[in-house]
């Protein structure tokens, strides 16, 4: 059976594994060519992790990389005292990450990410 395979993923999930786990899991699953979509965003320090270890997985003949988009919560006015205990981070509110040569990101707006899936080849 021909497809894209979407795997969706819960906060709890991704919540429950460690920086690096995570950033296997999400690798994993991409060059296996997946598109995972995150309940829960990874923030932007697990963005650039992952950008980083892709960029050190690419082959042109297995994988082209990774397309990641998030859109942000909304931004806080934290307290003086919320920022001094680095309670003040924003995480993405969700995530999509698929492999570059399937996902395009269209357009992304404050609450909509636009993709267009193709599947491999096309």
């Amino acid at each position: 059976m021909e497809g894209v395979q979407i795997t969706l993923v819960s906060k709890d999930r991704i919540s429950s594994l460690s920086t690096s786990d995570k950033m296997h899991f999400i690798l994993q699953q991409v060059q296996d060519g997946k598109i995972i979509i995150l309940e829960e965003g990874l923030e932007p320090e697990e963005e650039v992790k992952l950008i980083q270890k892709t960029m050190g997985e690419i082959s042109p003949e297995k994988f082209n990389g990774i397309e990641i988009e998030t859109y942000p919560e909304e931004k806080k006015n934290p307290s003086l005292l919320d920022r001094i205990l680095g309670r003040n981070k924003i995480k993405g509110r969700m995530t999509v990450i698929g492999p570059a040569d399937q996902l395009r990101t269209l357009e992304k707006k404050k609450d909509t990410i636009e993709a267009l899936i193709t599947l491999k080849g096309e």
